[in-house]
């Protein structure tokens, strides 16, 4: 067991040292918990059994993802983004760009579902613009940080909070209602801090060259909101989330071809390889996009469902879980949650093994504790999704700092990080109540 671990975790700082995709480090992962189960004694036909019951619950996800993927084409394509981008640049006052920063990429978080979207589109724009103006780079990239994984939790669109649904066994847009509830006060508290920061370092000038692109190759009209409303006032409908992205992709695919004028075909090979415009200085901001981007997240979600089913199915993680119980006996389910997951995000450097080994390794203790499997989502939530960005390591981190071109020193900014998980720590009471109460009268 510990040496099937290590090798695998050598594997994963392979993968991070050289650069390599980590999707190297979770296939070889697979076979050596499969080869760990064989050596159990269980035959090969049991542990495909095994896996495939994870591996189930993980294609709701895949099928999320394929609509992200799209979804993030065609809003590039149609000019969601550049209006977003173009108008909210615009608003960019000397005393409030951080503020401004946080607020956008926010908003555009919200609609998306994608943090690596909002980082690779806005983000982008905003820290040449940070550059430029002579603003902290650490500063920005932290507001930036925040404002992009705000809608990880708190998104229709957002395929961590769809995993988290799926591997608890919890409807999605219950949980949804519930982590925007519990976000309220610490985006108050995180609002009120990027004002200050933004009094304290003010933008010296706005660089106009991106915001004159944007212009020049898209049609603003509003008509190009018409995507992001889909995505905003359907799920308050009941609207089921796959359909709302689906309708959001068709209207924005329409767009794209009536209003920005590209040809049918080319929309179609937008939709799976992604968009790519002409303009360097608009291709190094919206470049990217469509179904193929979307293929390493959905293997490596599909492949760590195969072998955490192996993990759970063959009782491997069996004397880990009675350390995790223990813990819980001592400091709280709260608390207990947050460690495993920092713990899980620190060996795996991944979010989405986080998410399966937290259900894993915490689910009998919440039941024990009289705790619903929603209890166990909306912590996942609010503490593992969060902190899973202030690991040095984990992707989660190092991909938006490189795209941003920005250090380690932006974490300590990333203000929404920190302040959530512990809001939530003195209000989880009264909304476990709540939680428990519903799930009584289910």
């Amino acid at each position: 067991m510990a040496v099937c671990f290590l090798l695998f975790l050598t594997a994963v700082g392979a993968c991070l040292v050289t650069g390599r995709p980590l999707l190297y480090a979770i296939f070889f992962g697979l076979v050596l918990f499969f080869a760990m189960g064989l050596k159990r004694g269980y035959c090969a036909k049991a542990l495909w059994a095994m896996a495939w019951r994870k591996g189930k619950k993980a294609l709701i996800v895949v099928q999320i993802l394929i609509c992200i993927g799209m979804l993030t084409a065609m809003w590039r394509s149609c000019g969601t983004i550049a209006f977003f981008s173009y108008y909210g640049v615009r608003a960019v006052t000397p005393s409030f760009f951080i503020l401004i920063a946080f607020l956008l990429t926010t908003v555009l978080s919200l609609l998306l579902g994608s943090s690596f979207g909002v980082i690779g589109t806005a983000g982008i724009i905003l820290m040449a613009l940070a550059r430029s103006g002579g603003v902290s780079v650490a500063v920005t990239a932290g507001a930036i940080l925040s404002g992009s994984y705000f809608g990880d939790r708190c998104s229709p669109a957002s395929s961590c909070l769809a995993l988290i649904s799926a591997v608890t066994g919890t409807e999605m847009r219950r949980n949804l209602q519930l982590t925007q509830r519990t976000v309220l006060v610490p985006l108050a508290l995180t609002t009120a801090v990027y004002a200050l920061l933004s009094y304290m370092h003010p933008i010296a000038r706005v660089d106009g060259e991106i915001l004159g692109a944007l212009a020049g190759r898209f049609s603003l009209h509003w008509v190009v909101v018409v995507p992001a409303l889909i995505m905003l006032v359907l799920p308050l409908c009941k609207v089921e989330i796959k359909l709302t992205m689906v309708l959001s992709i068709v209207s924005a695919a329409v767009i794209t071809v009536a209003l920005q004028g590209m040809g049918a075909g080319e929309m179609l090979r937008t939709l799976v390889l992604g968009y790519d415009p002409a303009d360097p200085l608009l291709a190094r901001v919206l470049h990217g996009g469509g179904l193929f981007s979307m293929a390493s997240s959905m293997g490596m979600i599909f492949i760590t469902s195969l072998y955490s089913g192996i993990l759970e199915g063959a009782n491997l993680l069996e004397p880990v879980r009675h350390h995790v119980d223990s813990l819980a006996d001592r400091i709280g389910l709260y608390l207990t949650t947050a460690l495993v997951s920092v713990a899980s995000v620190f060996i795996f450097c991944n979010q989405s093994v986080m998410v399966f080994m937290d259900e894993q390794l915490l689910r009998q203790t919440y039941r024990r504790k009289d705790n619903s499997p929603t209890d166990l989502a909306i912590d996942i939530a609010n503490t593992g999704v969060v902190l899973a960005e202030l690991v040095p390591w984990s992707i989660s981190l190092t991909i938006p700092l490189a795209m941003l071109g920005a250090g380690l020193s932006a974490a300590p900014y990333a203000v929404l990080h920190y302040v959530l998980p512990l809001c939530y720590y003195f209000t989880r009471p009264h909304f476990h109540e709540q939680i428990s109460r519903k799930e009584r009268l289910a």
